[in-house]
């Protein structure tokens, strides 16, 4: 476990390089497939209404911005190109498996006609987003297809390339503790929502919650000492409700409220468990990748007692936050 009274020391150039992300699908057979749950009960908790303008800081694959209902506008935006070109599988579809890479080099669907928000689309060379410009959402496209009625767009959470007061809504869906500076991110989603929108975001219970890593990190910590340094529960103090809640009220949000969402995550056999590790998306499976087979044999034989061959019931946590601005 991890105290959460311990502040761990900034992660080095090293450590963030072990963030990687990069393939679309193995980063849904991962946890993007499990995101999708949780994204689906936040977007009931902000219950915004239809037909408003909202943005996806930290968009990845699209899980969040896929439980978006009836949106008049949707941007997504990601430092990583090759996730934001990898079409979102519908919920019902996410894979169980790592699949080709194919799907991380997609292009992106069609996107929101430029006449309607003039943000660009994703490009080879990440650009500056034109700012979104005030007034009504527009009508979202005619079609059922959540990619076909998104923005995509390159870029920094933590220095939006947007004006002011422009979202109706401003989330982030497991994007907050990759930013270098977080509470910089929260202040830039307080500066381009409008007087009244809610600003919300959630993240992984990474000490406790997210069992399935919490499960890696404590073997890997038991065989390999230098990993207890890379476990997203020691690195990342924003990911609990406390800190969430103090960085909203510090961004000048007000009515901050956090809440837990639970959701199972129950794998067929052992194999359906670990084959996800294998695909090199997020600290855990690029701490995996990088080692000596005999040290990826030996955690995987370790999980592999600890959990046992057949159906493993597990459960993954999130800490939800969410606030408003003034009027």
């Amino acid at each position: 476990m991890t105290d959460q009274g311990e502040t761990p020391p900034p992660a080095t150039p090293r450590e963030r390089n072990r963030d990687v992300w990069a393939d679309g699908a193995a980063y849904e057979a991962f946890v993007g497939r499990w995101s999708r749950q949780v994204a689906a009960r936040f977007v009931r908790w902000l219950d915004v209404p239809d037909g408003r303008r909202w943005l996806d800081a930290g968009c990845g694959t699209g899980a969040l911005t896929a439980a978006i209902p009836h949106a008049g506008v949707v941007v997504g935006l990601d430092p990583s190109l090759r996730f934001l070109r990898a079409r979102p599988p519908a919920p019902s579809t996410a894979p169980t498996a790592p699949a080709s890479r194919a799907a991380a080099d997609a292009t992106p669907g069609p996107q929101v006609a430029a006449d309607t928000v003039p943000v660009p689309s994703v490009t080879d060379d990440p650009a500056p987003a034109a700012p979104v410009t005030d007034g009504p959402a527009p009508a979202p496209p005619a079609t059922d297809d959540p990619a076909a009625r998104v923005n995509r767009v390159a870029g920094d959470a933590a220095a939006l390339p947007f004006a002011d007061r422009v979202f109706d809504a401003v989330v982030s869906g497991l994007a907050l503790n990759f930013v270098p500076r977080p509470e910089a991110a929260v202040a830039e989603f307080a500066r381009v929502a409008r007087p009244g929108a809610v600003v919300a975001a959630y993240v992984w219970d990474y000490a406790e919650g997210m069992q399935m890593i919490r499960h890696f990190w404590d073997v890997a910590a038991d065989l390999d000492p230098a990993a207890e340094a890379l476990d997203e529960g020691r690195r990342f103090p924003i990911c609990h409700a406390p800190a969430l809640a103090e960085a909203w009220m510090a961004a000048g949000l007000r009515r901050v409220t956090t809440t837990k969402i639970e959701i199972p995550t129950v794998f067929r056999s052992f194999d359906d468990f670990w084959h996800p590790f294998l695909g090199g998306q997020g600290p855990a499976p690029a701490y995996l990748a990088a080692q000596p087979p005999d040290r990826r044999e030996a955690i995987r034989q370790a999980l592999a007692t600890r959990l046992g061959p057949n159906v493993i019931a597990l459960t993954a946590g999130a800490w939800a936050v969410r606030g408003f601005k003034d009027i």
